[in-house]
């Protein structure tokens, strides 16, 4: 951990078996929006695809990748290959390295064109990454509801994600927490949101 980040103290959100930290808006209202309008506009979206009991499926939902190398990230079945940073998203990465005292050496973005798209129950927990690794987590746009649910005893914890915020989980979260954001009939605009992590590079264990 970098001992010279600006990360203030802040209460653990989880009881138990893992921590999620929340900073709150980090970036003022108008900040934020020329964010949400530059990534909509500047990143190579795609959408996002999954191999589920066999069956190829493609979602409404658009994602991209972007990393310090060409990193390979699978999950659901799928392989994607990173895109070299933009210098905006190495800003983005560069505030939420100092905020949280963490590193990152990838993002993976998801845009969300209103609130019936959402991502069901799992966790960030595949090989790729290194384990127990912190995932920093950027929202722009819609306020949206984001659940944690602990794999044994089911308790739930929930938060809104404002515009301009954001999350830590770090630790055992993965191990013991799934999350999702569940889809809402009452979002009608669009939401972004940036996930930086640390992939774990071929050969190099931690």
């Amino acid at each position: 951990m970098n001992l010279f980040s600006d990360q203030p103290f802040l209460e653990n959100l989880l009881p138990y078996d893992g921590e999620v930290l929340y900073y709150g808006k980090i970036f003022s209202a108008h900040k934020a929006s020329e964010y949400l309008e530059s990534l909509l506009n500047r990143i190579e979206w795609k959408h996002d695809e999954a191999i589920i009991f066999g069956k190829h499926i493609v979602t409404k939902r658009m994602v991209a990748w972007y990393g310090d190398n060409e990193y390979e990230y699978t999950y659901s079945n799928i392989t994607k290959k990173s895109l070299p940073w933009t210098s905006e998203l190495l800003e983005l990465k560069c505030i939420a390295e100092r905020k949280t005292g963490e590193q990152f050496n990838s993002c993976l973005l998801n845009l969300y064109h209103d609130g019936n798209e959402g991502m069901a129950w799992h966790s960030d927990a595949e090989k790729d990454l290194k384990p127990n690794g912190a995932i920093a987590s950027l929202s722009f746009g819609a306020e949206r509801k984001f659940s944690f649910k602990h794999k044994e005893s089911k308790k739930n914890v929930s938060l809104d994600l404002q515009h301009g915020s954001l999350l830590l989980m770090r630790g055992t979260t993965q191990t013991f927490w799934l999350h999702r954001l569940p889809p809402t009939k009452k979002v009608k605009t669009v939401r972004i949101n940036l996930t930086f992590r640390f992939i774990q590079e071929k050969g190099v264990s931690f």
